[in-house]
């Protein structure tokens, strides 16, 4: 579903990310691990369209994806979250869950004035957007502001507010970080149940002990380039890992 090929990105002298290539198969849960500034988040963002790889090539779902804007890659079926959730604070959650929907009508504005072409369309998606609310145990904050969320809920509010708008592959950007540790398993227990439904996820996420329980193979990286791939018992294995992770 997702070929990276020989990605490279800097910034200046720093090489964020170093001749990366690595795949993910239709169906699985991928973790993408390493150390802070490894070059992580620098490769979602260049798999997410936030940044243009200096070289190096992004396909996906048979496309070739490398540096389109944020909006196209959307399109093509990718959803990104972030490790701090990018919610509009005085939107109440709802609203928020609403957004990502596609092809709204009520959002052209030759449309916009006549409600009655658009207001089937939109009890439609609130219906949906209800569903996912309930599903991720927000349909009673519905209403509220997603500032007045603890950060467990915002964290769940943007992977529903992802789901709306029904794609792909999630990108998810440490998913539970701040997270209490009963919260951040429910988090990863409602990944696996998408995954059943037939999403995909690359999950950078630092919780080893969690994300080791869930994901189906393993990508480390360190300084920017690959370290090592694998099966969660592979990678702990691995004794280049455990020595840039454990000192040993």
């Amino acid at each position: 579903m997702l070929t990276i090929s020989r990605l490279s990105k800097a910034f200046g002298r720093l090489q964020a990310v170093r001749d990366v290539t690595l795949q993910v198969q239709p169906g699985q849960i991928v973790g993408l691990i390493g150390p802070n500034g490894s070059g992580k988040s620098t490769l979602l963002n260049c798999i997410a369209g936030t940044l243009r790889p200096d070289s190096g090539r992004v396909n996906f779902d048979g496309y070739d994806i490398t540096g389109v804007p944020t909006d196209a890659v959307f399109r093509h079926g990718i959803a990104r979250s972030h490790q701090d959730p990018a919610l509009f604070q005085r939107m109440s959650v709802l609203d928020n869950t609403l957004l990502p929907a596609r092809n709204q009508a009520g959002e052209s504005a030759l449309s916009a004035p006549f409600h009655r072409g658009w207001l089937a369309q939109e009890t439609s998606l609130a219906g949906k957007a209800d569903g996912i609310l309930r599903r991720l145990r927000l349909r009673n904050h519905y209403a509220t502001r997603s500032s007045d969320l603890s950060g467990g809920q915002m964290k769940l509010l943007e992977l529903g507010r992802s789901l709306a708008g029904e794609p792909k592959l999630m990108l998810l950007d440490e998913p539970t970080a701040g997270v209490a540790p009963n919260l951040a398993y429910e988090i990863f227990e409602q990944i696996a149940a998408l995954r059943a439904e037939g999403l995909t996820f690359l999950i950078v996420e630092h919780r080893l002990e969690i994300l080791f329980d869930f994901v189906d193979h393993l990508f480390v990286m360190h300084l920017g380039s690959l370290l090592a791939q694998g099966s969660p018992a592979d990678v702990a294995a691995n004794a280049q890992v455990r020595e840039v992770y454990f000192g040993e």
